[in-house]
């Protein structure tokens, strides 16, 4: 079985998955590791209830407003120039700064991991998975991007 930070990596450099990944995000407030955990654990055959679910819902509630959206906040502001500031050195630092959302996130994901079992879960699609992991999260997606998703995945 594939552990689910480096199916995720797989999964966000195909083609459209990165696009609506941050669509999801920032259009519509969702997160994307909880997300994609979700369409990972039905690919992979993993036990996701409606328990399961909300569990992975509260923990990303509770991770992503205190440590990703600050850091990534800090990353964005980063990007333009600055006067007074070198490039190079603007540059430097928020590279820096990716790299910690990027460990934020990864942290997130590996406790995402942990709570979805593997025993199989039955017949659920990932399109499935994030119908009803989004149901859980306010607000929710639109079922036109999370097609799109589970279709590039």
């Amino acid at each position: 079985m594939t552990r689910f930070w480096d199916w995720a990596l797989n999964a966000y450099a195909k083609p459209s998955v990165a696009q609506a990944c941050l669509a999801l995000q920032d259009d519509h407030g969702q997160c994307t590791p909880y997300l994609l955990w979700a369409a990972w654990a039905a690919q992979s055959g993993r036990s996701l209830d409606e328990a399961t679910l909300a569990k992975g819902a509260d923990l990303a509630k509770r991770w992503e407003p205190a440590f990703i959206t600050p850091v990534r906040a800090v990353r964005r502001a980063l990007k333009p120039a600055f006067d007074g500031v070198a490039d190079d050195v603007r540059e430097a630092l928020r590279d820096q700064v990716k790299a910690v959302e990027l460990a934020a996130e990864q942290t997130l994901m590996l406790c995402l991991e942990a709570l979805a079992p593997i025993t199989p879960s039955g017949s659920v699609s990932a399109q499935q998975a994030l119908e009803q992991a989004t149901a859980l999260w306010t607000p929710s997606a639109p079922q036109n991007t999370l097609m799109g998703l589970s279709q590039s995945l």
